[in-house]
């Protein structure tokens, strides 16, 4: 073992790159204290004294007992509460002269990083529900504010997802730690996460860069990332100014920035301090749609407060629906902002609130409202103005005279600056401004920060988007065609009001075409085909159809309606109501309160609301990350349509990517909106055409998998029942599982992955007979891979399996019969069920049956290797020289079935040994290593060993301490009693004092896997209760928390 590079030395190495960053390191064994209180109690105390000089000791006294004691709550609200501790201060009472007081005690000194004591640590142990030893705690002041969990980067078997669950598994076995808990960390070397207690594992994020360049970021480094958050100065600014909690009706959300935000958000600070003292243009801040703009935004104005001492903030927007959904943001977040935001419900209400106050106040309004007058609403210096979409209706500086009245039009943008005249403005957006477009940067200045697609979608932030165009399916006429290119001329000059006055007889004519009942029952024909074939099994199926107008919407409604009747909780309209709508319209559109509802609906995974119809509402901040499929049967252009194309663009699970279908012909307004982009987001998504880009990739990893299989046929597949397909399946994980095509196997692997992600976005343009072949590939390659140990659980479970390829099948090619992929298999695998190991020496298909068996005889021995050492080298030993003379040819297939199965017998006899002898499974480990030299049972009888074992398991017992196997004077205590003990009974003989060794060994192996307080994890009595070697890893995750809004 020595060769490879172990979790310990990962692990060393973490720490000595905290050392270089000036943190103090301790080891946990050495630290005297309660091991049953997760704070550093003497270095937190000493903290608080020197933190606070002028407090006396009775508010210290205080302060230390709340942060010991919390309100009974669950785990998140605790957490919550310290965070405001941590940030804010804990607010204490006390007595001076009979006078009660009250105040704050700062926790951590922001001001002066010094003032404060860093400490990096491992093997801290501590006891709530079972005693657990984290990798790595940070310590802040004596507070554990960061857990960093590693898995070693030479064992196949572990990754970072081992990582998460093992956190998962310590908020379950000591909640206690994570009450003071601000980072939670997850590593493997090669790939590095941050998240926190309520993230989901997909919401843990890489950290790419230490100075907020974004260059050279696609794959960072484990250095990058610990010292891009953790060197002394970004610690305690994320601490303070980059986490907070997001209220969701009754649950809360714990959300960390990620990189691109911190680093953009306070660039931004410093470009705005820099435009108060000179022109008051903060700049535009560009972050791709889906990235967490609403969230920079709450951090901005948060970070705001201390930076300008406390300016007032007025959030500006273009749309009541987006000022809606911004104000939300803001709402949940009132905690974090110390503040309410307030509506400003009209022009003199704006005025009023502006002019009540001196500081303070994050105000929302709309841009209309300045537009009802252009006297100063307020003629104070210390007012931010954070414009949402900053370049939609901003146009104007200049004012203009209407040819036909004479009279002078003034543009938006010089009114609102005519309003708060000495205000500074920043924009925030998530679509580029244009190369044309001037008065954007005249308004603002030029770019703080750009974050673009393709660092979004490299990060992980957002998923790609690509276009399918059905626009032939409707078989539109050259009239109507050329009337659609006159609407995208219109819209190519929408900043001027006398052109959209002229073009509504063009529009009224576009709703006459889009609107034609037949054309609308094509187009509804051609949307549910699509869907139910293509997409209704993606994911959860969530799909969003966007029509030109609101009584086009309706059309569709009721087309649908009409031929699926039953679809009424499946499908809804989402638009705004008005006076003139039909009566019969009122009950589908609804209120306010419906409207919410459907929302609500429409963003739960698991609801029957699966279509939403909409117009405007919901194409820009409204966000449903498993929403994958968007049906346009609307003209758009520029911002408007990748603001609306984007509602696909976020991260769920295993969502290869968005999908927009195009009935109208977006293409050419796709393509000219992405000119305003970066040039590598040209170069990436320049053309998303999914005939151009998708179905191509598909056709060339379908052939590379062709390819691969070459010489086994499964041509029945294709035709054949679902019994033959099951055959058909098996008898390829048998063919590609054979010693001789490891290389094929690894790129089978990667290859036939990427064929599944292809075809997930193109599916629509396969014919039938390649999407089943496709199919065949994919179960193929989840079998293999958790054959292999490749896939995202480790543990093999049958009826796990059958399911998951049915699931596979039905969603490919609609069968729903029944899959059992080992029909020479009948129940479960398990080494301990003797029907089961004759059924699999029979299997027909033997490269798997030796496949099975190894990877069943390889979980027993991982975890014989956590209780008893001797069994462990034994079986490790038998199965490494079977598995090297079958791969170098020595053993043909049966040969090695045959002695894997004597094997498996031998373990499960090892499973009956100790119940013969009278012993426990803790007691059999330890009379094994007393016994492994074979000559010991010369010297003594089994009667004589059995006493001693009895013996040595008491003693262990009665006198074990907290870390024993640790702390080196402990340690050296536990061996003289042992060679006490054993010297008492003569052991061992003359000759033999190696077998001492052994028995240490298995002493200290005992201890790592022993609980004081209960039977925990690692803990197997084998006696009395048979190994489950069934439960898939996904069962070990005791703890379900939400993810978060945007990201964490």
């Amino acid at each position: 073992m020595s060769g490879f590079y172990t979790e310990a030395d990962y692990e060393n190495s973490i720490i000595e790159l905290f050392q270089n960053m000036g943190y103090k390191y301790i080891y946990g064994p050495d630290v005297e204290r309660d091991f049953y209180n997760p704070l550093y109690e003497v270095e937190l105390a000493n903290a608080l004294r020197r933190l606070n000089p002028t407090m006396p000791q009775d508010a210290i006294t205080d302060a230390l007992y709340k942060l010991k004691n919390f309100d009974n709550a669950d785990l998140v609200q605790k957490n919550a509460v310290f965070m405001d501790y941590i940030q804010n201060g804990v607010e204490v009472h006390y007595f001076v002269n009979e006078e009660e007081r009250s105040g704050l005690v700062y926790l951590v000194d922001y001001k002066n990083l010094e003032n404060n004591s860093f400490i990096v640590c491992n093997q801290w142990t501590f006891i709530e529900n079972s005693n657990k030893r984290p990798d790595i705690l940070v310590f802040v002041n004596g507070l554990p504010i960061v857990l960093v969990e590693l898995k070693s980067p030479s064992r196949e078997e572990t990754d970072v997802s081992e990582a998460y669950l093992q956190i998962r598994n310590y908020m379950h076995e000591i909640p206690s730690m994570f009450i003071y808990n601000c980072i939670c960390v997850m590593s493997d070397h090669l790939t590095s996460k941050a998240g926190t207690i309520t993230s989901g594992e997909d919401r843990f994020m890489e950290w790419k860069t230490k100075d907020g360049n974004y260059e050279n970021t696609q794959y960072a480094q484990f250095d990058t990332f610990f010292e891009g958050i953790f060197t002394k100065e970004h610690l305690l600014d994320i601490i303070k100014n980059f986490i907070c909690f997001s209220n969701e009706g009754l649950n809360r959300f714990k959300i960390l920035a990620g990189y691109h935000q911190y680093f953009a958000v306070n660039k931004a600070i410093r470009s705005t301090y820099h435009a108060t003292q000179t022109d008051g243009k903060g700049g535009v801040f560009w972050h791709t749609q889906g990235s967490g703009k609403s969230l920079s935004m709450v951090f901005y104005a948060h970070r705001l407060q201390e930076a300008l001492s406390s300016p007032t903030i007025v959030v500006l927007t273009d749309r009541n629906d987006l000022d809606n959904q911004l104000f939300g943001q803001f709402a949940k977040c009132k905690d974090f902002l110390r503040q309410e935001p307030i509506h400003a419900e009209s022009r003199a209400n704006l005025k009023s609130l502006l002019g009540s106050r001196k500081a303070n106040g994050i105000i929302f309004t709309t841009m209309q409202k300045f537009e009802e007058s252009d006297e100063p609403l307020s003629e104070r210096k210390n007012i931010i103005v954070m414009a949402d979409e900053a370049h939609r209706g901003q146009y104007g500086l200049k004012e203009r005279i209407d040819s036909k009245t004479g009279k002078i039009k003034v543009g938006t943008a010089r009114i609102i600056r005519n309003s708060l005249p000495n205000a500074t403005y920043i924009g925030f957006t998530g679509t580029p401004i244009s190369l044309k477009d001037r008065s954007t940067r005249e308004v603002f200045g030029d770019y703080i920060d750009v974050y673009d697609m393709t660092q979004a979608v490299e990060d992980g932030a957002t998923r790609p988007v690509y276009y399918e165009s059905r626009v032939i399916k409707l078989k539109l006429d050259e009239n109507t065609l050329r009337l659609i290119d006159a609407e995208y001329d219109l819209m190519s000059h929408n900043a001027d009001p006398e052109v959209v006055a002229k073009s509504k007889q063009e529009l009224s004519q576009m709703e006459a075409v889009l609107g034609n009942e037949q054309t609308i029952s094509s187009l509804v024909d051609d949307i549910l085909n699509h869907y139910e074939n293509y997409r209704a099994d993606l994911l959860t199926g969530k799909a969003m159809i966007v029509a030109y107008s609101r009584s086009i919407a309706m059309k569709i409604y009721k087309r649908i309606l009409e031929l699926r009747p039953n679809w009424n909780d499946k499908v809804a309209v989402v638009m705004t109501e008005s006076n003139k709508d039909p009566e019969e319209w009122r009950a589908i559109i609804g209120n306010k309160q419906h409207k919410n509802e459907l929302a609500k609906k429409f963003k739960d995974n698991s609801s029957f609301l699966k279509i939403a119809i909409v117009v405007d509402m919901w194409l820009t901040g409204f966000d449903v990350p498993s929403l994958a499929t968007m049906y346009v049967y609307k003209p758009m252009q520029g911002y408007n349509l990748m603001q609306a194309i984007a509602r696909v663009n976020r991260v769920f699970s295993d969502k290869e990517g968005g999908l927009v279908v195009d009935y109208v012909g977006i293409a050419s307004a796709l393509k000219a909106a992405m000119n305003d982009y970066t040039s590598r987001d040209k170069k990436n998504y320049g053309d998303t055409d999914v005939a151009n880009v998708a179905y191509p990739r598909f056709l060339e990893k379908l052939s590379v998998c062709q390819d691969i299989f070459y010489g086994y046929d499964y041509s029945q597949f294709l035709t054949g029942t679902d019994l033959i397909r099951s055959k058909a399946i098996s008898g390829a994980v048998n063919f590609i599982v054979a010693p001789d095509k490891e290389e094929k196997r690894e790129s089978f692997l990667k290859e036939s992955l990427l064929l599944h992600q292809a075809l997930s976005l193109c599916s629509s343009l396969v014919e039938k007979s390649l999407r089943v072949e496709a199919a065949f590939f994919e179960s193929v390659r989840v079998l293999v891979s958790r054959l292999m140990n490749q896939g995202p659980g480790k543990k093999l479970s049958l009826p796990e399996m059958n399911e998951r390829v049915h699931a596979l099948l039905a969603q490919s090619i609609k069968s729903t019969g029944v899959i059992n992929l080992f029909s020479d298999v009948n129940g479960e695998f398990s080494l301990f069920d003797p029907k089961f190991l004759e059924e699999i020496s029979k299997m027909k298909e033997t490269n798997l049956a030796v496949e099975l068996l190894k990877k069943l005889i390889t979980e027993q021995v991982s975890i014989y290797k956590r209780t008893n050492v001797v069994k462990s080298e034994k079986f490790s030993e038998i199965i490494q020289q079977t598995m090297n003379r079958y791969l170098n040819g020595m053993l043909t297939n049966e040969q090695v079935i045959e002695e894997l199965l004597n094997l498996a017998k031998q373990i499960q006899a090892a499973q009956t040994e100790g119940r013969e002898l009278g012993l426990t499974a803790d007691e059999l480990a330890f009379y094994d290593a007393l016994t492994k030299p074979q000559a010991i049972k010369d010297f003594y009888e089994n009667e004589e060993l059995i006493a001693i074992t009895k013996e040595l398991a008491e003693a262990l017992r009665k006198n074990r301490t907290i870390d024993w196997q640790k702390r080196e004077s402990a340690r050296a205590k536990m061996r003289i009693m042992i060679k006490k003990l054993l010297k008492k009974h003569r052991y061992p003989p003359e000759g033999m004092e190696d077998a001492v060794q052994t028995v240490m060994f298995q002493c200290e192996l005992w201890t790592d896997n022993n609980d004081m307080n209960s039977d925990a994890e690692g803990k197997f009595d084998l006696s009395n209760r048979k190994m489950d070697m069934m439960y898939s890893i996904e069962d070990r995750n005791p703890l379900k928390v939400a993810e978060t809004v945007e990201q964490h």
